[in-house]
C-alpha cells in the first residue's frame, strides 16, 4: 500500500541567531486510515516537524511526498494547492471567525478551493456540521458556543474539502477530559469512515496511548 504522507531523510536547521540542527534525518510513512500522535518533551522539534510535513516550511533538506506527489520543490502556490486539497487542520486554538456564522466558518476552505458553487458548498458544510452532530447550530454566530463546540466546528472545517490527512496540533490542549474523549473519538470515527490519515502532536500520553502507533521525537530524532 502507498503511504499518503513520507518524510525521507528530513533535515531542517534554524540558522538565527546561531545554527541549529532541529530535526535529524527524518524518516517516516503515514498510511490511509492510520491514527499516529507526535509525542515529545518541550522542543524537540514536534511542532516544527508538523509544520513541513504540512508544507507550511519548506525551508528544510530531503524530500517529501504527499499522496504519491514529490512536493519537496514546489512552488508556495503549488503548496498552497495540495494543502487545499489533500490536508486538513485542527489546532490548541480554533481560530473560527467570531462574527461568522459556523456554517461560514466551515464552507471558508471550499470557498476558497472555488471547485463547486456556494450552494454545492454549503450543503457538504451542512453534512460535516450533521456528522458531528452539531448541524442544529449551523446558523449560530462562532462566538456563541462552548469550546468543545468550536473545537467540533474546527473539525468540520477542516473535512470540507474531503482531505487524505487531517493534521492536528494539540487539538486537546484547551479542552477538559470529557471534550478531549470526544474529539478522539470524533477523529477515529473519521479516520476509519472517510479513509483519512491522522497526525496529531499531543502532550496528552491518555490520548496518544489510544492512536495506532507513537512517534516518539527526542532532540530532533524520531527514537
Amino acid at each position: 500500500m502507498k503511504p499518503v504522507l513520507e518524510a525521507r531523510n528530513i533535515d531542517k536547521y534554524f540558522l538565527d541567531p546561531v545554527r541549529f540542527h532541529v530535526l535529524k534525518d527524518i524518516n517516516m510513512k503515514l498510511f490511509s486510515k492510520e491514527f499516529v500522535s507526535i509525542m515529545g518533551k518541550s522542543g524537540c522539534g514536534k511542532s516544527t516537524l508538523l509544520y513541513i510535513l504540512s508544507t507550511m516550511d519548506t525551508k528544510y533538506e530531503g524530500e517529501l511526498f504527499i499522496d504519491g506527489q514529490n512536493v519537496s520543490s514546489y512552488s508556495k502556490e503549488q503548496l498552497a494547492g495540495i494543502r487545499n486539497q489533500k490536508i486538513g487542520f485542527v489546532f490548541q486554538f480554533h481560530y473560527l471567525l467570531p462574527e461568522f456564522t459556523v456554517i461560514k466558518n466551515v464552507m471558508l476552505p471550499a470557498l476558497k478551493l472555488g471547485r463547486e458553487s456556494i450552494e454545492e458548498i454549503r450543503a457538504h458544510a451542512y453534512h460535516k456540521l450533521e456528522i458531528l452532530g452539531i448541524a442544529d447550530m449551523a446558523e449560530k454566530k462562532a462566538f456563541r458556543l462552548s469550546g468543545g463546540q468550536k473545537q467540533r466546528v474546527s473539525i468540520a472545517r477542516a473535512l470540507i474539502n474531503n482531505p487524505k490527512i487531517i493534521m492536528g496540533d494539540e487539538p486537546t490542549g484547551n479542552l477538559d477530559k470529557k471534550n478531549s474523549e470526544n474529539v478522539f473519538n470524533i477523529l477515529r470515527e473519521l479516520s476509519q469512515e472517510l479513509d483519512m490519515a491522522m497526525l496529531i502532536v499531543t502532550h496528552d500520553l491518555d490520548f496518544a496511548e489510544k492512536t495506532d502507533r507513537i512517534l516518539e521525537m527526542d532532540d530532533g530524532y524520531i527514537l
